[in-house]
């Protein structure tokens, strides 16, 4: 159900420069702030907040969140990461609520506004992504909360004249402990707004075996909206006098309009407002977005070559297929440039007994979130500019924007709705996001335009994980085990791919996953052969580790092979100096019931195998161990054991779900998913030609929560890598037929 906004844009926080609370005060009545609330903006602890000439707070330190307490005793959150179906709502009003001593259930979370003040990771950025929201946040929050509490504390104090010694808290409430009276947060709002904010430096922080909330399985805060269709994305905002708007972009990149030769009979059909040429696309602009998308569709285009002189941009060639690409990347010739070397890699494999030599390939991949690509824009009569539009990045859009329209940012507020999955799809793209479309349109009809993208549209434009092939040697001593390590990556990074390739780099993301091993392989060698692709790149769920934790650990299978090793005592054998990962490998093992290889026969008569994999993501260290069959020549997976160590914990239900996603992603991955070219177009524009993960081809995930005491690490993404190899090598035990390629369903196998 669409929300109907008014032209003034209501709950919102303001962007001002307030110093401390009370200078708030009269900001607070044309925010949308309930009367008698407590609004708390509070400095970042990354870096003290420095005051300057002015009482100006420098960016970054001042307010990475708002927090009000409502006088029915409801919290409101604005949190700096968005919501898109990873639990990150919940982390942040538990990590809060620990320390102001409030139910998380008692929070209502919203994606704060694009603004300096929300740059809190290394005081110069926010994003949702790298796994990064509540590991770079943590102090932040609990350092917010704690300053909530003291106020609220000192705020009691003096209306009940007692010293604040004598004063403690339970959820919600503060406590008089000599006379038991309970006074509500909610009532004591008004008098802690006029207090000044403590140094975020000063406060204490919670014993952590006091945790209340931190450490448990919480339930989810955006659960019950979501399951009753109450939740609002961008695809369901409506503003007054909206209008809509349908694409249909260029078969191919780097194509602009030559002409339309059936203009005027779409114009007249049923609803159709206006017909507009865009850079790459022609649109169609309704009351209703469907008649616009029939009337999209209709329109005859005859598409010529981009001629833009000293403008760079992707060109897709009518005669590209992913098929002759993945050719070319395996016999593209070159040592690549080195990003990992260690060791004297040439001597090592002069002297080793056994040579393995193999070339791996990934493919192209969709991100395929439910949610459709959409914005919605609207110019304001003030001369300023709303946009509602699925993102990741707010600040990084309102740059852009700023850039597109010659607007200040100030000008431009980027609303960010719940995401319907994102898996790296909502960061700037070129060609590759709506924004720049509604922005136009808006413009050109003088309304407020939705632009919605078709899933055959979406497909067209979406950036795709990257291809890659990866050339492998390594070489084994008498004792069968690996001495040297040489991988070869022929890719182009996702970063070099939207900032720029620059030839004296190699882009940390494409190589991430072969780099960083923990193995005790003394000579090694990681490079990066750069190879331009004509087709949009972008980030994936966990990124180069998508693909680069399948080449390295299906390989180092290889290797055991041919050493006479079994694999999973050869890794606990290279392991044995890295106490984490040897107790995260050994758990793992435990949770299968212990390590067996195989083949075996099962309990139904099936010939099974289990094969292992670990990856080491985003601060975290994932370890996986998958069992498999043959059925009908196609791979059936029946279960997935899967360890993971995070460091600490915030949810570990949340872990455990995150866990089971980022496994389902991985066997969408290597069981099926491929984005295929022929013609310089993609052969698929829907899921009935590009299938993913159906209900009955998912295994049981069990999910062992480590927590090492490390430095706390991601957890969106590190359940992805290790499965896909844990796969892979099963298949190849079962079959004897080794896998160097995604998606196994190109493959064929014997029963």
């Amino acid at each position: 159900m669409s929300k109907k906004l008014s032209n003034k844009v209501e709950d919102s926080f303001p962007n001002g420069d307030p110093v401390n609370i009370s200078r708030r005060r009269f900001l607070l009545s044309s925010a949308g702030v309930t009367a008698g609330a407590f609004v708390l903006g509070f400095g970042l602890p990354l870096g003290k907040a420095r005051a300057q000439d002015g009482g100006k707070v420098t960016p970054g330190t001042r307010v990475p969140a708002f927090l009000e307490i409502r006088p029915d005793n409801t919290v409101r959150l604005q949190s700096p990461f968005v919501e898109g179906g990873q639990g990150v709502w919940t982390a942040m009003a538990q990590i809060v609520g620990e320390e102001l001593d409030a139910d998380p259930k008692s929070f209502v979370v919203e994606s704060a506004p694009a603004g300096q003040d929300y740059l809190v990771i290394n005081n110069v950025m926010r994003i949702t992504g790298g796994s990064n929201s509540v590991r770079s946040s943590y102090t932040t929050m609990r350092k917010l909360g704690a300053m909530a509490r003291h106020m609220l504390l000192q705020a009691a104090s003096t209306r009940l004249n007692v010293p604040v010694e004598q004063l403690s808290t339970e959820p919600g409430y503060v406590i008089n402990t000599s006379s038991g009276e309970k006074t509500s947060y909610g009532s004591l709002a008004k008098d802690a707004l006029d207090l000044e904010t403590p140094d975020p430096d000063s406060v204490k922080l919670r014993d952590p075996s006091t945790f209340r909330w931190i450490g448990k399985p919480v339930d989810r805060l955006d659960i019950y909206v979501k399951s009753t269709g109450k939740a609002e994305y961008t695809v369901d905002i409506a503003v007054e006098g909206m209008v809509h708007a349908a694409v249909q972009h260029a078969p191919r990149l780097g194509l602009d309009v030559a002409s339309i030769s059936n203009e005027a009979d779409v114009r007249a059909m049923k609803g159709v407002m206006s017909v507009h040429r865009l850079p790459g696309a022609v649109a169609v602009v309704a009351e209703r977005w469907w008649h616009a998308k029939v009337a999209a569709e209709a329109l005859q285009v005859e598409w010529n070559k981009r001629d833009m002189d000293g403008v760079k941009f992707r060109y897709m060639p009518d005669d590209f297929s992913t098929a002759a690409f993945s050719d070319r990347l395996a016999n593209e010739p070159g040592d690549g440039k080195a990003a990992e070397e260690e060791g004297d890699i040439k001597s090592a494999f002069s002297d080793a007994t056994t040579t393995v030599e193999a070339t791996y390939h990934s493919q192209f991949l969709h991100h395929g979130q439910l949610e459709p690509a959409s914005t919605l824009a609207r110019f304001n009569d003030d001369g300023t500019l709303d946009m509602w539009m699925p993102n990741q990045a707010p600040e990084q859009f309102q740059a852009q924007i700023a850039k597109l329209t010659g607007l200040s940012a100030e000008q431009i507020k980027v609303h960010s709705p719940m995401l319907g999955g994102f898996f790296g799809r909502h960061f700037l793209y070129p060609e590759a996001n709506p924004y720049p479309q509604a922005i136009q349109l808006a413009k050109e009809v003088g309304r407020p335009v939705k632009v919605i993208w078709s899933r055959e549209e979406e497909f067209l434009r979406d950036p795709l994980r990257p291809m890659a092939a990866v050339k492998f040697r390594g070489g084994l001593d008498a004792d069968g085990m690996p001495v040297a390590l040489e991988a070869i990556s022929v890719t182009e990074g996702p970063s070099e791919a939207n900032s720029g390739h620059d030839p004296d780099k190699v882009d940390s993301f494409a190589v991430e996953g072969l780099t960083g091993k923990t193995y005790a392989i003394a000579n090694r060698r990681i490079a990066q052969n750069y190879v331009e692709m004509p087709a949009m790149l972008a980030y994936w769920r966990s990124v180069g580790h998508s693909m680069n934790d399948f080449f390295y650990e299906t390989f180092l299978d290889e290797m055991a092979d041919k050493g006479g090793q079994d694999p999973y005592e050869m890794r606990l054998a290279l392991l044995k100096d890295n106490k984490r990962l040897t107790t995260l490998l050994k758990s793992v093992a435990d949770l299968s019931g212990g390590w067996k290889r195989g083949p075996f026969s099962a309990d139904d008569g099936s010939q099974r195998a289990r094969g292992v994999g670990m990856a080491s993501p985003f601060g975290t260290e994932s370890a996986a161990i998958a069992e498999v069959s043959m059925k009908n020549g196609e791979v059936v997976v029946h279960d997935v054991w899967e360890a993971i160590d995070p460091g600490s914990i915030v949810n570990p239900a949340i872990i455990e779900a995150q866990v089971k996603s980022a496994a389902a992603l991985g066997l969408s991955q290597i069981l099926m998913e491929e984005v295929i070219y022929e013609k310089g177009e993609p052969t698929a524009r829907n899921y009935d030609l590009y299938p993913i993960l159906r209900p009955d081809q998912m295994p049981q995930i069990h999910v062992r929560i480590i927590e090492s005491g490390a430095k706390m690490g991601g957890i969106g993404e590190p359940g992805l890598p290790p499965v896909l190899p844990a796969v892979a090598n099963a298949v190849s035990t079962l079959t004897g037929q080794r896998v160097r390629s995604m998606p196994l369903s190109n493959l064929r196998f014997e029963s």
